[in-house]
């Protein structure tokens, strides 16, 4: 009898390997699914805000890295309700404070305007939009410092460490 489940195991096995590479060559990002449920203009004020903690220059800055769709996918799937929940109550904040402070939406201030709207969040006594600016300052660390970009172009990183060098003169 163990014969047979070893037999069934190693088919069912050998199927699975079959059908792999054809199932995951298909992804795309329709079939990924949605990366957020953010209205436009909240989706736009999350990049922004990215792009203030880590702006462009003579490297690209958050933003154009889609930091701010990473961050939204990490919300979404790995956090809980109350962290999905503060988020969403961080991005009406910041706009609220943009306009009590200058006035103008948060995407329309310039960057040291919004720079200093993000350490005045940081700065907070509101429990809530204090928590909201270190996810958001977390998650586009973490995003940018993962990213294909900084992976290849900043510490160089070898899929494979170290090469093989076979014809190499030995000193004696």
């Amino acid at each position: 009898m163990q014969r047979r489940n070893a037999i069934k195991s190693l088919s069912l096995a050998f199927g699975g390997l079959v059908a792999l590479p054809s199932w995951a060559s298909n992804w795309t990002p329709d079939s990924i699914g949605k990366v957020s449920n953010l209205s436009y203009n909240d989706d736009a004020l999350l990049g922004e805000i990215v792009e203030t903690i880590i702006p462009e220059t003579s490297t690209p800055g958050a933003k154009s890295l889609k930091v701010h769709q990473f961050a939204q996918r990490m919300i979404n799937d790995c956090y809980g309700e109350e962290p999905q929940k503060i988020f969403k109550e961080g991005l009406k904040k910041t706009e609220e404070l943009a306009q009590q402070t200058y006035q103008k939406s948060f995407v329309a201030c310039d960057a040291t305007q919004r720079k200093a709207l993000l350490n005045k969040m940081l700065d907070s006594s509101d429990n809530t939009t204090k928590q909201f600016a270190n996810l958001i300052k977390r998650l586009t660390i973490q995003g940018y410092t993962n990213s294909e970009y900084y992976m290849v172009n900043v510490i160089k990183f070898n899929m494979a460490p170290g090469f093989y060098h076979g014809c190499v003169p030995v000193k004696a």
